[in-house]
């Protein structure tokens, strides 16, 4: 497991943790795991991972955390700590040595990270004997749940500014603060506060400056001064007393800072109060004072729906920062958007070996597709079909699912993946979706259906198990 996100200065027993891939499994995988051994079934399965429904009541997903999942799975093993847990848990000596010796040795498909998808479309498919295939399940869910559910918050947020740069400042309010910075880059956004992230994954930074330093100088005027005098380019806060009045006090700053140190007010920001009236109110000053090119920022509990609001009334705000809806990827109520968590599902499609069969469970809307599956896209963008993997693609396609792991080796167009690469993919991918489908409130879902040949596998699974339940 990346040690995405434990907590600088966590004691060495949290660190250790993070190096042993073996504890992060659910209880019931390592004990599932113990009924096949013991039961010498271990053929070679195929697991699919599919979100049944899109977030924020859209239409798509933009693909994230694929690469971490990747990384987790061909670095699956059982280190000292796990295995001393599972001893303590009562497992046999010799069991615990089979965990000790089990390295990841199957393949797996992805999509590329950054790529759009569409709900119950593969995301990954894993194809291992089924104890390697098994345990690898919950690792790789987390992975690419949080980071899918924020990147495709980020592209809406994205999306709503319309060309106006969208800056990530979270982290203070984030579950996973480095997932959430590298998922929102992923999604379009220009920028992090967070220098974990900048550091770990390349992202640019941005920031103004907190309530707290205008506050600590007697005047807000003497602070602004200050924060003109240490840099060349700089960035006043502008609502720690009054927005309009320190507006007013900014113009002034910015005309001295221009005249006397040729240090130039490159933006003001606002974080509170009604965005749309106070930008405009504070354009004004600005513009009056000549300073014309300097930016107004807005700030304060957005989100895609405040931003495309303020956006479609013209409201003269130049770039956004967003917080907490974003790295949370929060839903919103007075949209009916539901948001949160994305509901992956990492679930067994085929069964190998002698007896090989499809598999699938049934469970009303709930039941799953079985089949060793493709993913084929219209060149045009106008439709997926999922298909299985021995079909011949129909022309005008292109198979989405790339070759990933071989053999337990991670490929190289995956380990050196960057989160810009894959920002350009979903920036790409988004450029060429319908804008219908784009829309925050859609009104059709884009269009993915099952080849004929799935689609009778499935109907003869469904029907085996219904013969089986009658007796």
């Amino acid at each position: 497991m990346h040690p995405a996100d434990h907590f600088p200065g966590a004691p060495d027993q949290e660190r250790d943790i993070w190096g042993d891939p073996g504890l992060w499994t659910d209880l019931y995988h390592p004990d599932a795991a113990y009924v096949a051994w013991r039961a010498g079934r271990n053929p070679v399965v195929t697991f699919d991972v599919v979100a049944r429904t899109a977030p924020f009541s859209g239409t798509y997903m933009v693909a994230a955390g694929v690469n971490a999942a990747l990384r987790f799975i061909s670095d699956f093993h059982y280190g000292p700590r796990a295995l001393a847990e599972l001893q303590s848990l009562g497992y046999p000596a010799d069991y615990l040595a089979s965990l000790r010796a089990l390295r990841f040795s199957g393949a797996a498909v992805a999509v590329p990270e950054g790529r759009v998808v569409f709900p119950n479309e593969p995301i990954l498919r894993v194809t291992a004997p089924f104890r390697e295939a098994l345990l690898v399940e919950s690792g790789v869910l987390y992975a690419i749940n949080t980071a899918t559910l924020v990147a495709t918050k980020a592209a809406r947020v994205v999306q709503s500014a319309a060309g106006r740069p969208v800056a990530e400042f979270g982290f203070r309010r984030a579950q996973s603060p480095l997932v959430a910075a590298y998922a929102a880059r992923v999604g379009g956004c220009a920028s992090t506060s967070l220098l974990a992230a900048a550091d770990a994954y390349g992202i640019p930074t941005s920031g103004t400056v907190p309530h707290a330093l205008i506050e600590l100088f007697p005047t807000e005027y003497a602070a602004f001064e200050a924060i003109a005098t240490a840099h060349t380019r700089f960035r006043l806060l502008l609502d720690t007393y009054d927005t309009i009045g320190g507006a007013k006090l900014a113009a002034r700053v910015g005309l001295w800072a221009r005249t006397t140190l040729g240090h130039e007010l490159a933006a003001v920001r606002i974080d509170s109060g009604n965005l749309e009236d106070l930008a405009r109110q504070v354009r004004v000053i600005l513009d009056d004072a000549g300073l014309t090119t300097t930016q107004i920022l807005a700030s304060g509990d957005l989100d895609e729906w405040a931003i495309a609001d303020l956006v479609a009334r013209g409201a003269p705000i130049d770039g956004f920062g967003v917080g907490t809806a974003l790295v949370n990827g929060i839903g919103s109520l007075a949209h009916q958007a539901e948001g949160g968590a994305l509901g992956g599902v990492y679930k067994l499609a085929w069964v190998g070996g002698a007896e090989s069969r499809p598999a699938l469970k049934s469970a009303g809307n709930k039941t799953t597709w079985p089949g060793i599956k493709q993913v084929a896209r219209a060149d045009s963008f106008e439709g997926d079909i999922i298909l299985l993997a021995d079909e011949t693609l129909p022309p005008g396609y292109t198979p989405l699912l790339q070759s990933a792991i071989v053999g337990g080796a991670l490929g190289n167009s995956f380990a050196s993946d960057t989160v810009d690469q894959a920002m350009i993919r979903a920036r790409d991918d988004l450029a060429r979706l319908p804008a219908r489908y784009r829309h925050l409130h859609p009104t059709e879902a884009y269009p993915v259906i099952y080849s004929q040949r799935m689609r009778e596998m499935r109907a003869r699974a469904l029907a085996e198990i219904a013969n089986e339940a009658g007796g």
